[in-house]
């Protein structure tokens, strides 16, 4: 068995880890050395963790690509992680914290390479009907909602915003893949799928297939218990 598969995730902190990691990996000498070391061994056991997960995802799921890929991108989330050291505000354990930034980075290599080979066509919206199998009545509302979004995405869309929106909604393309394809960022597929939801929800609103929301629970902080990760280059984000 390889170390990748002898995944352990509740044992957050070995024997010897720094009680203090902030301070720890912020100083110099012996204490940020041994702080290293054993943030690097946490890393590997959370992308471990996700890329066994995923394996059934890869092109060649075999023990030793399954290392390779864990130890990729353990290396990459410890580089972001240190790259955002100065924001954690101890709102979450910093062992639960750093696990996030592995996770999202080990999904974020096992999609790019599910879809290195793979082409991705951005389309732009096409009405399809209905499976005829749902019912007359079920089939024929399912037409006029596809209808009414469809006409409300080339009255209130750009080309280019429902060529994004088709390609992560209904092609499932991942947001990195179609982030380094575009020469983009995440961010910046995610304000354009963003505005989509927006004007989209306005519109059929507006036409009264959507009911009035007064909802505005989504405008959230960012805290600890929810990182702003972004990959880096190397796993398929620009």
């Amino acid at each position: 068995m390889t170390a990748a598969r002898r995944v352990d995730l509740g044992a957050h902190v070995r024997e010897g880890a720094p009680r203090d990691w902030v301070a720890a990996l912020g100083s110099t000498g012996p204490d940020q050395s041994m702080a290293l070391r054993e943030l690097h061994a946490l890393m590997i056991r959370a992308a471990g963790h996700q890329v066994w997960r995923m394996r059934a995802a890869l092109p060649d799921p075999s023990p030793g690509a399954v290392d390779v890929i864990v130890n990729q991108a353990a290396d990459e989330a410890m580089t972001a992680l240190l790259g955002k050291l100065h924001t954690f505000q101890g709102r979450s354990r910093f062992t639960t914290w750093a696990f996030k930034f592995a996770i999202l980075q080990a999904a974020t290599e096992v999609r790019r390479l599910q879809w290195q080979h793979r082409e991705v066509e951005l389309r732009d919206v096409e009405l399809r009907p209905s499976p005829a199998h749902d019912g007359p009545e079920l089939s024929a509302e399912g037409n006029d909602l596809a209808g009414a979004v469809a006409e409300a995405m080339r009255q209130v869309l750009t080309p280019y915003q429902r060529r994004i929106a088709v390609a992560l909604l209904v092609d499932a393309v991942p947001i990195d893949v179609l982030a380094e394809r575009l020469g983009t960022s995440r961010g910046a597929l995610y304000k354009t799928l963003h505005d989509v939801r927006v004007r989209l929800r306005c519109e059929l609103t507006a036409k009264g297939y959507l009911p009035v929301s007064h909802d505005s629970s989504n405008q959230g902080t960012t805290t600890d218990n929810d990182p702003d990760v972004s990959p880096t280059p190397t796993a398929g984000t620009k």
